[in-house]
């Protein structure tokens, strides 16, 4: 593992070198001192812990959006880590969380920051990557093929960089936006897709004027239907599919044309059209489609801008 190390330092030391702009804002995480089948069994134990904890709570929705978040800062264009933003843990940090796109990830932080204390060997980047990626394969999506062993970055990410809900040109937005991130067009609409499960809250995007609790819900996020369907963690928002913790294709079933409850950006509807149309009706008629593009963009997306020690994989 020294040897990996090493070639990590030079390949740091000659980014920097090359870059007109050179970070310093570079650690190397405790990984380093550790071998990697300490940090593996580190891993497993972690997953089996959040396993039961994001099922017990509920919380798939909100990590998978601090995941995306924290990977959604990546720049493809600038070379050196982690001034390129991305996948590197820095959204722990307050400054990043205060930018107006993380509203209300401070409570996903929260709930991870205990397993951050039980297993201080785990980067933050690789605890946020992986609780997301345990999101969407428990609430019935499909498993992602994730590599561990992230450093993390000691610098926030610049605010901006993560997707407006409501932009002047919805379908440019989305263009510039996910090209800076390296996606294609079939990427993007399957990265998008993730909006099956989960809810928009006013006090978080703004994006809906449905809020927190039993006054700021819809039928789909009240009291009644807890009741009726089992919990749904905390009560309130607007979702925009009617089975919200259920990970599958009926985002691109455009529900909310004949329910007026669900919710539907500007930018969705950006994806169902033009060049993006093609991967929306195709994701719309096969789950498994879906499901496939699906992992391959989410793999992608949680390696960008990640800086790795070594590989951990098949935890």
């Amino acid at each position: 593992m020294s040897n990996r190390i090493e070639t990590v330092r030079r390949h740091v030391d000659q980014s920097r070198r090359l870059s007109g702009n050179p970070s310093k804002n570079i650690v190397l995480s405790p990984i380093e001192k550790f071998s990697i089948d300490d940090y593996r069994k580190d891993l497993k134990r972690l997953k089996k812990e959040l396993i039961d904890f994001i099922q017990e709570r509920k919380c798939h929705p909100i990590l998978l959006r601090l995941a995306w978040h924290d990977a959604g800062t990546y720049d493809s264009r600038i070379p050196t880590f982690p001034d390129c933003g991305g996948a590197n843990g820095s959204i722990h940090f307050k400054d990043e969380l205060d930018h107006g796109a993380n509203a209300g990830l401070e409570k996903a932080i929260r709930f991870l920051q205990p397993f951050h204390h039980r297993y201080p060997n785990i980067s933050w980047a690789d605890l946020i990557q992986l609780a997301g990626a345990l999101s969407v394969e428990l609430a019935g999506g499909p498993k992602i093929p994730m590599r561990y062993g992230r450093m993390d970055a000691v610098i926030s990410a610049k605010e901006g960089a993560l997707p407006d809900p409501f932009p002047k040109n919805p379908i440019i937005h989305v263009r510039d936006t996910f090209q800076r991130l390296g996606m294609t067009s079939k990427e993007t609409v399957a990265l998008i897709g993730a909006h099956t499960i989960g809810r928009a809250f006013k006090e978080r995007s703004g994006a809906t004027s449905y809020g927190y609790g039993a006054d700021g819900a819809t039928k789909y996020t009240s009291a009644q239907y807890a009741k009726d369907n089992g919990s749904v963690g905390m009560l309130g928002g607007q979702s925009w599919t009617s089975n919200w913790l259920k990970f599958d294709n009926t985002y691109f079933k455009k529900e909310y044309v004949t329910d007026s409850a669900l919710l539907w950006l500007p930018t969705d509807e950006a994806i169902s059209q033009n060049d993006y149309k093609r991967h929306f009706e195709a994701f719309a008629a096969d789950n498994d489609e879906f499901f496939s593009a699906y992992a391959a963009a989410h793999k992608k997306l949680s390696e960008s801008g990640s800086a790795f020690m070594f590989y951990v994989c098949d935890i």
